[in-house]
């Protein structure tokens, strides 16, 4: 985006609202979701990047919510999108719960390679997921690059049996994931690339290494919906289009993505709303019937009001709006 059609900073503060969303279960080690809110000439857009991330990180983020809110966005080529389910690295019986907030879709996302469990924790919680699914379900794993190449070998094995459509991020670095897609090129388990996309200098790279069978693209670690076209074309691989356990405000610019391309062969990693116990709008961009309709998302005022974050909270988030604001 060319950098004089920034607005100034004065306008982002001026409509700047920082919220904190209680989660239905822990994920990604929270139980609340923070996240700021601004509102731009094309509607309310989101700036939501995790705490951990650095300021680097973050300003692609910026940079996403200012082009989703202040600039027109591509066509869309479908008025729905597929959505898959999300079961965070929960106990087996917890499972059933989680797959019913998720209306009618047939995807499953399970997040394995957690922190603090085992294999055969994972193997665990797939086989509920199988058995709540039934055979017609479709089950992919995350492991947020969590094993080893020799790990996610092993992982493989273990968990063939449960009929698995992908392995999300299965190791780190792009040569890792190369090495596992050599050794189970005769498993018909496809490797799908997420952190080796939208942390890398260069998200194309896992694509020309030949690394991956497709990619994961998310619009705000990615710099917004018109770079991540831009990326899945330069790639060549099919995509799916996920997020970042955003507010339904954020959810709305992944749909974007999503709609906007002109391939959509895997259902999307947009449903996380469900994982959310509030949200900041009554009309929340949900799963209904497996799948989300192509809209913007306007914030209730009571809802914004109720769930604002500590006085504490919004000035660190405003500070750091004003750090990244700076790198653009």
């Amino acid at each position: 985006m060319d950098a004089v059609s920034f607005p100034a900073l004065s306008d982002l503060r001026a409509t700047a609202r920082v919220v904190s969303l209680p989660l239905v279960t822990r994920f990604r080690g929270i139980d609340a979701r923070e996240a700021l809110l601004l509102e731009g000439p094309q509607g309310w857009t989101e700036f939501s990047p995790f705490v951990e991330y650095d300021d680097a990180e973050a300003a692609a983020w910026l940079t996403a919510a200012i082009d989703f809110g202040w600039h027109p966005q591509p066509a869309p080529v479908r008025d729905a999108v597929a959505v898959n389910a999300t079961v965070p690295a929960v106990a087996p019986a917890s499972v059933p719960a989680v797959l019913a907030r998720f209306d009618g879709c047939r995807t499953a996302k399970v997040k394995v390679a957690e922190r603090g469990q085992t294999l055969a924790d994972d193997v665990a919680r797939v086989r509920a997921v199988r058995a709540a699914m039934g055979p017609e379900g479709r089950i992919r794993l995350d492991a947020n690059g969590g094993w080893n190449v020799d790990e996610a070998e092993h992982a493989v094995h273990a968990l063939a049996e449960f009929d698995l459509e992908y392995l999300e991020q299965p190791c780190a670095s792009v040569p890792e994931l190369a090495d596992l897609r050599e050794r189970i090129a005769d498993w018909d388990i496809a490797v799908a690339a997420d952190e080796s996309v939208r942390k890398a200098d260069d998200p194309v790279a896992v694509a020309r290494a030949g690394a991956a069978d497709l990619i994961v693209v998310k619009a705000q670690p990615l710099g917004g919906v018109r770079r991540a076209l831009e990326i899945v074309a330069d790639a060549g691989l099919p995509a799916v289009v996920s997020s970042a356990l955003d507010t339904s405000v954020g959810i709305a610019m992944g749909v974007a993505l999503a709609a906007a391309l002109p391939d959509l062969d895997y259902d999307c990693g947009l449903g996380t709303a469900s994982l959310l116990a509030a949200d900041v709008t009554t009309t929340p961009l949900r799963p209904e019937n497996g799948a989300l309709p192509v809209r913007r998302v306007e914030p209730d005022a009571t809802l914004l009001e109720a769930h604002a974050a500590s006085p504490e909270r919004r000035d660190w988030w405003l500070a750091r709006l004003e750090r990244c604001y700076a790198l653009l």
